[in-house]
């Protein structure tokens, strides 16, 4: 799925979102294991990444060529420091019409509005993937996010208790959002 929008941030700097490319796999890569590292909010650990950049470099091209999923990037200074990404649930006919949302961003980018611009772009290709629901889950302790989804028109649905393990703090909740599109 192809996109690309230049921004301005909160600090008046200049970014770019764009589909990744193969080309960006060893960039994505990095970006990926330092994020994984910044955050205990994140899914995995940078030890369980399974990829390596040439993976990395082909996952890229197959979201690229997709119809219906998309990874994007966020560029700033002539570096990757974000990126984010829609994919469907399934293709089964019952789950179809839904899409999960992923993000991660440098922590020395945060706050510059990065994370609402890749939230936007990811709910753009989302409808224009025709989906009619985004998802994502969120761990209960990050207010951040959770503050910028329910200000998107995100929706809480659900909790789990013991959703995430940590392995600093234990046990982590998550909260289950949806976005009607």
């Amino acid at each position: 799925m192809k996109y690309e929008q230049r921004i301005v941030l909160k600090n008046g700097k200049e970014a770019l979102i764009r589909n990744g490319v193969a080309a960006d796999g060893a960039a994505v890569y990095a970006v990926f294991q330092q994020t994984h590292a910044e955050t205990d909010y994140l899914l995995t650990y940078p030890d369980e990444n399974r990829f390596v950049p040439a993976l990395e470099a082909q996952f890229l091209e197959e979201k690229t060529k997709s119809a219906n999923e998309a990874e994007l990037i966020a560029i700033m200074d002539g570096k990757i420091v974000g990126t984010a990404g829609i994919e469907s649930v399934g293709k089964k006919d019952k789950v179809k019409h839904r899409a999960e949302f992923g993000i991660s961003v440098l922590k020395e980018y945060w706050g510059l509005g990065l994370g609402k611009a890749l939230t936007v772009a990811c709910i753009q290709c989302a409808k224009d993937a025709e989906y009619k629901q985004l998802e994502l889950n969120a761990v209960s302790e990050n207010d951040r996010a959770l503050s910028l989804y329910r200000s998107l028109g995100f929706e809480e649905f659900g909790r789990n208790p013991c959703g995430f393990r940590s392995r600093t703090s234990g046990y982590q909740e998550l909260v289950y959002m949806l976005l009607r599109l």
